[in-house]
Order: structure tokens, then sequence, then C-alpha cells
């Protein structure tokens, strides 16, 4: 199945790149379970280089979810798993991609940048107006990014729970590499609050982080 997968991807696996099959192959549990979650969800491999892409990025169209695979020739395809021991490095691949599948899950419930129950964004007094709409949309974003991430360790916590440890010790650092205070990448106020693991683990991981996005929020405000 795997074999039709990565065919199917790019009309012939043979025009895959050896990095482009490693990628695919580390998903491919992450895609496995969102057949059975049925999500609408498709993939696609860029087949040109995109130097300063994410390695795996998600886009919303016609209400369908597109993983888009950009690790030809991109820089953060060839560093993001530097450091990582091999028997870590599937793991870390999983946990990215069910980070996206957390990001198509928001968009396809209606829930994309909304706030929980009984929480307001703040605004930043020393912000003109011009740029109160560019901040609440960089902070819309950041909660969704830390949202993101609860997800990715979610999956670490159900399917490669031995690795849980080490794998939520590099994600930080994975977050902090040319991060900019306060960017919406800057998800390290969720991350912190996992480290020993998530609350609901027995609920779906799309619903155990619920407790733990509520209360980096109370950090934030």
């Amino acid at each position: 199945m795997l074999a039709l997968c990565l065919a199917t991807f790019s009309g012939a696996a043979a025009e895959l790149s050896d990095i482009e099959k490693r990628w695919l192959r580390g998903v491919w549990p992450v895609v496995q379970y969102d057949k059975t979650a049925q999500m609408l969800l498709d993939t696609a491999v860029q087949p040109q280089p995109a130097l300063n892409a994410a390695p795996l990025a998600l886009s919303y169209i016609g209400g369908r979810c597109k993983l888009v695979f950009s690790v030809r020739g991109t820089a953060q395809a060839d560093t993001a798993l530097n450091g990582l021991d091999a028997d870590l490095q599937d793991a870390a691949i999983e946990l990215m991609a069910a980070h996206e599948l957390g990001h198509c899950q928001r968009y396809q419930s209606g829930a994309w940048h909304g706030m929980p129950a009984g929480f307001v964004a703040q605004e930043s007094a020393a912000l003109h107006l011009a740029s109160l709409a560019a901040w609440a949309e960089l902070q819309a974003a950041r909660r969704e990014e830390g949202y993101g991430d609860l997800i990715g360790l979610a999956w670490t916590e159900r399917h490669r729970a031995p690795l849980y440890a080490r794998l939520h010790g590099w994600l930080p650092a994975l977050r902090s590499a040319d991060m900019v205070l306060g960017s919406h990448h800057d998800t390290r106020a969720w991350v912190e609050l996992a480290r020993a693991g998530l609350p609901g683990s027995r609920l779906s991981i799309f619903d155990a982080p619920a407790g733990l996005c509520a209360a980096g929020l109370q950090l934030l405000h």
C-alpha cells in the first residue's frame, strides 16, 4: 500500500528523490490515521525546489486539506532532523505531520482562529489602530501553532510513548531555531505545559489537548 501511495503522490515513484521518499514513509502512519478519522485530506509533493519552505505545510482549498511536501532542495528538510538520534527521526516526522493534521481538523470544524468560550483576545495598548489587525492575526496564528504542537505531542504520547520525553525535549529546540519572540511559532508556553504528557491521553488526539490549550491561553493573558 505504501508503494502505491508513493506512486500516486508523483505519478511515478521513480520520480521522487530519496529524501522525498524518506519523508513520505515517515508520515505514512499519520496518513493512515487520517483515513480512519475520515478527514478530507489530500497529499502533494512540490516538484520544484522551495528553498525557504517548511518541509511539511497545510493548505485548505475547496473544503479539503492538502498536506504539501517541500523537501526537494529545501534547507529546512535537510536540517529539521539534525541532531536527532536515528530511532527518533521517524517519530519526529510523525509529530510534524500530526501537527498539520491538527490544523486540518481546526479548518474543517470551522474553529480556525477561534477562541474557546470565555476567552477574549488581548490587544496591545502600544499599537496604533492600523497595526491592531496584524497583531490580532499574528496572535491567532500563534494559538493555532500552539494547538498544532499539542496535537503532535498527543500523537506521540498515543503512538510513540517510549520516545515521548526525548521528542518533547527536541520540539522546543526546533521551534527556537531562528524564532522571533512572540511570533506565531513561539509555542513554548503550550509545549512546556505538556512536559509530563497530556491529561486527556485516553481521548482522541484532537480532544486530548483541550485543557492544555486553555491553560496556555491563560498564561498569555
